[in-house]
């Protein structure tokens, strides 16, 4: 599929199965690429991914549920352990993060930009997320992006052993598509996009 294709057919699908249309190998394929090939402010690379596979994703959204119970009321919740055991119904479940030591060492080295780098950071973040959602949706695959950051941080690094100066910044919830999203309505673009010759 072109990308411009996969860009325009990419949407938020809540509606998951625990199936995938392709390989592990094959979605860890498009993580490494675009975590190789996604641009970071300076070259830093200071992306980093879990991929989460089987029980790891289960356990995962477990940890969400879990940690909601404790905050959300009691006559509330019900929605809320719907929405998650959706994201909990999909293949897998991709936690996105980035590395704050990078950060650090890159606000030391270049003072003059300090206040940019965390800034470029979230930036290069989220064109990491798109691409590989992107990558995704090319193989048939659904996919969400979900911030349940810093809500569950600690337990997850608990978990699944992360270094305490990666800070989670997203977590997709992928699978094979079980329903399709609503047509999505658009703003005007001309009230979104000036053009100056």
């Amino acid at each position: 599929m072109e990308f411009y294709t996969a860009l325009k057919n990419r949407r938020t699908i809540y509606n998951l199965s625990k199936k995938s249309t392709i390989s592990d190998e094959k979605i860890l394929e498009i993580i490494d690429d675009a975590v190789l090939h996604t641009p970071s402010p300076f070259n830093s690379q200071s992306a980093r991914v879990v991929l989460l596979l089987n029980k790891h994703s289960d356990k995962f959204w477990s940890i969400v549920k879990e940690t909601l119970r404790k905050i959300v009321p009691a006559e509330a919740f019900q929605s809320t352990n719907d929405k998650i055991d959706s994201f909990a119904a999909g293949y897998g479940t991709i936690l996105y993060f980035e590395d704050q030591e990078v950060v650090e060492g890159l606000q030391a080295q270049f003072p003059l930009y300090k206040d940019n780098f965390p800034l470029w950071s979230l930036e290069s973040a989220g064109m990491l997320q798109l691409v590989i959602w992107i990558g995704l949706e090319a193989e048939g695959l659904g996919a969400s992006l979900q911030h349940y950051n810093p809500l569950v941080d600690v337990e997850v690094q608990k978990a699944f052993n992360i270094p305490p100066k990666w800070r989670l910044m997203a977590e997709m919830p992928f699978g094979t598509k079980t329903a399709e999203a609503p047509p999505k309505e658009f703003s005007p673009l001309d009230k979104r996009v000036v053009v100056m010759k």
